[in-house]
């Protein structure tokens, strides 16, 4: 290719984000579905759309509110990629489903709460009554865990399967009477219901310290076996998006809120202004600190978290997916979870 020639290929790269240089030669990015429900901790997708931070994808980015809907469209080939939170992987072993973790993304810091509504005291004045969760998911565990701290076995309530908007109405409306919310539902709530009152949340040494309540990425197992360096592309995309916001946390923020429909002050409640750990929202990880926590780095995590620590958590959520009867057996954590694209991503930053 002539120097004229390859100037105009080059120029041409500039203009389009879907379009990539590979030796001078003009070439269509790859497309790959994401899909993400409406909240902060997952918007750093949009901050890897918005920059091209990779520009060998053409990252197609919906917002479906039900992770199970996208766990769904993930195994009929319809999606590529979904965050959402981290517990589902034993039960996608347990039924069959052919997805898989790839990384976990970040704890909960004091984001999710149990809240009361008034008038219920303790525990024991939920007997017979319902607690709205989204079932399946781990504002399921974490009431379950709280209730049997308190004295409350699980089948002596009722769960009510809501998505977090849900939550809120229906505690508002009365037809529940305890609910786990994540911020800022959590904080919409109190602000309009004088008298409910949070009785655990995220923050607290023991929550932390095990990192139930987090997030994660999920790849379908077509995605990973198909097209494995598209997989490893879109996990070092969404770390690079992870960094430009460290770097660029207002900015980062406007780019999350827009893409949510949120404001930035809620997109701040969640995920802080500074890029750094925010105790009342979330640790976002960066791609070392994944590492750690899937023990595929060297090092240490803070807030008394351990290296490795994701075969403990797959552990516990086993376990309680038993209770709960939506898992048959313990199975080992390797059968639910693949390393490749957070490996590929710590040695290509």
């Amino acid at each position: 290719m002539g120097l004229n020639n390859w100037s105009k290929g080059f120029k041409g790269c500039l203009l389009g984000t879907a379009l990539f240089c590979a030796s001078g030669v003009l070439q269509a990015a790859e497309k790959v579905n994401v899909s993400l429900f409406s909240w902060p901790g997952y918007g750093f997708w949009f901050i890897a759309k918005e920059k091209n931070l990779v520009p060998e994808l053409d990252l197609q980015i919906s917002i479906i509110e039900d992770p199970y809907e996208s766990f769904a469209l993930m195994t009929a080939g319809q999606l590529d990629i979904t965050s959402s939170t981290v517990e589902y992987g034993p039960i996608a072993v347990d039924q069959q489903v052919p997805i898989k973790l790839v990384t976990y993304t970040n704890p909960s810091y004091g984001t999710d709460k149990i809240i009361l509504a008034p008038g219920i005291e303790s525990a024991t004045d939920l007997i017979g009554k319902k607690i709205a969760v989204m079932e399946g998911g781990l504002t399921q565990i974490f009431m379950g865990i709280w209730l049997e701290q308190n004295g409350v076995a699980i089948d002596q309530v009722e769960f009510v399967n809501v998505i977090m908007d849900e939550a809120v109405g229906a505690m508002l409306g009365g037809s529940v009477s305890a609910v786990e919310l994540w911020e800022p539902f959590g904080s919409q709530l109190l602000a309009n219901m004088p008298g409910a009152r949070v009785v655990a949340d995220s923050s607290q040494d023991d929550w932390i310290s095990t990192a139930l309540l987090g997030d994660g990425v999920y790849m379908s197992e077509a995605f990973l076996s198909e097209r494995p360096e598209a997989a490893n592309l879109a996990m070092q995309a969404y770390f690079r998006a992870v960094e430009f916001w460290k770097q660029n946390p207002e900015e980062g923020n406007r780019i999350i809120a827009e893409a949510i429909q949120f404001s930035v002050s809620d997109v701040e409640m969640v995920i802080g202004t500074d890029g750094e750990i925010y105790k009342g929202g979330i640790m976002v990880f960066d791609r070392d600190e994944a590492g750690r926590f899937m023990g595929v780095a060297k090092g240490e995590l803070p807030l008394g978290m351990s290296n490795g620590q994701i075969v403990e958590h797959w552990n516990t959520t086993n376990a309680w997916w038993q209770k709960f009867g939506l898992a048959t057996e313990l199975h080992d954590w390797t059968s639910g979870i693949e390393l490749g694209p957070l490996k590929a991503a710590l040695e290509n930053p």
